[in-house]
C-alpha cells in the first residue's frame, strides 16, 4: 500500500463522515418534528430520548472524526449506531410501494456508510481512552 496517499485519501473520507454525523446531530436540537415523527411512525420506544440521545453521539461522533481524535473507536461506534438505525428506522421489509423503495435505498445507503466507517476504522490507530487523550489527535500516535 503507498502511504504516502493514504492521509490525501483518507482525511477527505474521514471528514466527510464527520459531516454525515455532526449535521443531522444538530438538526436532531435544531429540528426535532421531523425525525420525531418518523421514530414514532417506526415504533421506537421513548423517541423523545433516544432523540436526545442520539443527537448527542451524532454531534459528538462528528466533533470527533472532524479532529481526528479517537478515530477507530469512534467509527466503530458509528458502525454499530448505523446497524441499529438500519434495523430500527430503515426496515423496508415492512412496507411496499414507494415507502418500501425509499425505505431500501436508505437502508443500503447506511450499508455503503458502514463500509467506510469499517474501513476508516481499520486504517486509524488503537488509542486507550483518557480525558488527557482528547487534547492530542490520533497523529500524534
Amino acid at each position: 500500500m503507498d502511504r504516502t496517499l493514504s492521509p490525501l485519501l483518507i482525511t477527505p473520507g474521514r471528514l466527510l463522515l464527520g459531516l454525515y454525523f455532526f449535521g443531522p446531530g444538530l438538526a436532531k436540537f435544531l429540528a426535532p418534528g421531523q425525525q420525531l415523527e418518523l421514530m414514532v411512525r417506526h415504533g421506537v420506544p421513548s423517541p423523545e430520548l433516544l432523540l436526545i440521545v442520539a443527537g448527542i453521539a451524532n454531534v459528538g461522533a462528528g466533533i470527533l472524526l472532524f479532529t481526528n481524535r479517537y478515530v477507530r473507536l469512534t467509527a466503530i461506534g458509528c458502525a454499530l449506531y448505523i446497524l441499529v438505525i438500519n434495523l430500527m428506522l430503515h426496515d423496508f421489509w415492512n412496507f411496499t410501494g414507494i415507502e418500501g423503495q425509499h425505505e431500501t435505498q436508505n437502508f443500503f445507503k447506511n450499508l455503503g456508510i458502514l463500509a467506510g466507517l469499517l474501513v476508516l476504522a481499520g486504517a486509524s490507530p488503537w488509542r486507550r481512552i483518557s480525558l488527557q487523550g482528547l487534547k492530542r489527535s490520533d497523529a500524534s500516535v
